[in-house]
């Protein structure tokens, strides 16, 4: 799951409800054929376009992914991602989310109560949304590849570094570059026999998705953990987990998505030492031995 470098820049300030949208409709007008129809595609699913990927955008408009950021761009967002989070707010304004949705006055309280209860609603989807043929492919391609690369950026990376120090201690090589310009390279490195794990929210991510194609030239399979099952990642990897928790006006990017990849992610953790016991108990008890020596 992670930011995408776009930030929301609206043609105008925002104003009334409805008035980002009213302008999208009336600059439609003066865009080439292919661009209007990614307006009225972006403008037909309302406030559920915050859940929508550039894919499915695409498909619905019948055109390709980079006609929908162009056409984003020539609206005057810096690209989809600012264009769709523009427009859902627009058209949901406070006080019309979900019950369970946080609200204009809410105290801290509330909110807690209210975030829990859709965090937990959330994890409780993971289960059916990810596939478990998939699941399995992934555990297997794990215990057999020779390297493990993590990739991850924005607030993807933490969830990605935690994965590679993790499976390091069940004796997997695994590991994870913070640098962005690295992780291509080190993509671009792996070969037959080796894994790239992309953890993406968004699964459009520039940087992610160039080196996912690095790793794929190079021979290696990748293994996707993501938000949307239709987008640039899920189109290049070979094994997709799909899972990510409903974005709100609130929490773009929500962290209700980290929780539910964590959860696909310790559930890889925990398959893999199912798995091969041997090498993971002994790789256990090393690790055991090393943090031993950094605690009282």
């Amino acid at each position: 799951m992670d930011v995408n470098s776009e930030t929301v820049a609206m043609p105008q300030a925002a104003g009334a409800a409805g008035s980002v949208a009213a302008r999208v409709r009336g600059a439609a007008a003066g865009l080439v054929p292919s661009e209007a129809k990614v307006v009225r595609a972006l403008l037909e699913p309302g406030a559920d376009v915050i859940n929508l990927s550039v894919s499915d955008v695409a498909a619905s408009a019948g055109v390709g992914i980079a006609t929908v950021v162009r056409a984003c761009q020539s609206l005057g967002f810096k690209g989809f991602q600012a264009a769709k989070i523009a427009l859902a707010r627009d058209v949901a304004p406070l006080g019309d989310g979900p019950p369970e949705d946080v609200q204009a006055g809410d105290s801290p309280h509330q909110v807690l109560v209210k975030l829990a209860a859709g965090s937990s609603q959330a994890l409780s989807r993971t289960p059916t949304s990810v596939d478990p043929a998939a699941l399995a492919e992934a555990v297997r391609l794990l215990q057999r590849s020779a390297r493990v690369l993590i990739l991850g950026v924005g607030t993807s990376a933490p969830l990605a570094a935690d994965a590679a120090y993790r499976l390091v201690t069940v004796g997997v090589t695994a590991f994870f570059p913070p640098d962005v310009h690295t992780q291509h390279v080190q993509a671009r490195l792996l070969g037959a026999g080796d894994l790239a794990v992309a953890i993406s929210h968004t699964g459009a991510t520039t940087e992610t998705i160039s080196a996912v194609r690095g790793a794929k030239a190079g021979g290696a399979k990748v293994v996707a953990v993501t938000s949307f099952s239709n987008s640039p990642l899920t189109e290049l990897a070979d094994v997709c987990l799909v899972s990510g928790g409903l974005e709100t006006r609130y929490r773009v990017e929500a962290m209700t998505s980290r929780l539910t990849h964590l959860l696909v992610l310790d559930t890889l953790f925990v398959a893999l030492q199912l798995a091969d016991p041997g090498r993971t108990a002994a790789a256990q008890a090393l690790t055991a031995d090393v943090l031993a020596e950094h605690r009282f």
